[in-house]
């Protein structure tokens, strides 16, 4: 999972790329961002989507997705239009991660409309609904209160259906959206306990709505080292990168617990524990988006899960 929107040009996004496919990583994930989180206004952020298309092109196994395209930012019929292009482009290797959206200084920046939270959800909910039915066989009508199509046939059809993940901070109104239109439930930012927590109330969700259960995914920070010296290096970069003078020790100890900061073994055994909590994949934040042996760690790492 790298966040696009921190000064990651085309360069970066085509190493990274490179690199995935060599250490044989499933998927390459990238936030969906115009300016940075990190209030850094000189840091540029390219297109989440044309960047996934582009790399779509000059790769051939590894899968590329957005956590989260914001439902601020596109109409649900161009985004399903973009999508479908890369799904075209990459021959199937493509998933939509859709959210509300939250940074409201890339709105008032960029013109985009910011409403309240709740309307948010609403756009949300429309969203959902019609891209799955843009992306189904024949034509769709649709009324909702914030969009609508007539008679809508969006041809070409992707040529395998995008997995759709719906992304939230463990909320009932997400999971509920969840559970009735994506194929996964992606939260962030939380340990072991809170995502057994989710697990729990998105299976109850599922069957309230009829279904079998969703899969549940979680972002997190993820900082490693193969010996505690690497992984203080790191650290160091880390507070670099975002401007703090703190000692890594420090930048170490004041990390969130949900993210994963530690030796690759206590990495492992932070993945494990998830896991056993109903987590059944984990989207890995690699902050310090230009180290690339931290990528092949990683590679190594998930291999090393799944056997």
């Amino acid at each position: 999972m790298i966040e696009g929107q921190e000064d990651v040009t085309w360069d970066d996004w085509r190493a990274l790329a490179a690199a995935c496919e060599q250490h044989r990583i499933a998927t390459l994930f990238r936030s969906d961002h115009y300016l940075s989180v990190d209030g850094k206004q000189e840091r540029g952020s390219l297109d989440a989507w044309a960047t996934i298309a582009a790399l779509a092109a000059v790769t051939s196994t590894l899968r590329f997705g957005t956590l989260v395209s914001p439902a601020t930012f596109r109409h649900p019929s161009e985004l399903a239009k973009v999508v479908t292009t890369a799904d075209h482009v990459s021959g199937g290797r493509v998933e939509l991660g859709l959210g509300t959206g939250w940074l409201e200084a890339e709105h008032a920046a960029y013109g985009f409309p910011f409403p309240p939270l709740g309307e948010r959800m609403e756009m949300l909910e429309e969203q959902l609904q019609l891209v799955r039915h843009e992306w189904a066989d024949g034509p769709v009508s649709f009324e909702g209160r914030h969009y609508r199509t007539h008679e809508l046939d969006a041809l070409p059809k992707p040529t395998r259906r995008p997995n759709l993940i719906v992304g939230g901070r463990g909320g009932p109104r997400s999971i509920r959206l969840a559970s009735a239109s994506a194929d996964e439930y992606n939260t962030v930012n939380k340990t072991a306990a809170e995502c057994a927590a989710v697990r729990e109330q998105l299976e109850a969700a599922c069957e309230k709505a009829g279904r079998d259960p969703i899969p549940l995914s979680l972002m997190t920070g993820w900082l490693a080292g193969e010996d505690r010296t690497e992984l203080l290096d790191r650290a160091g970069r880390l507070a670099e990168l975002r401007g703090n003078p703190a000692p890594p020790e420090r930048i170490l100890d004041e990390l969130p617990e949900s993210f994963i900061a530690g030796t690759l073994d206590e990495g492992v055994e932070r993945l494990r524990e998830l896991a056993a909590a109903g987590v059944e994949r984990v989207m890995l934040q690699h902050l310090l988006h230009r180290d690339l042996d931290a990528v092949e760690q990683i590679g190594r790492v998930a291999r090393g899960l799944v056997g």
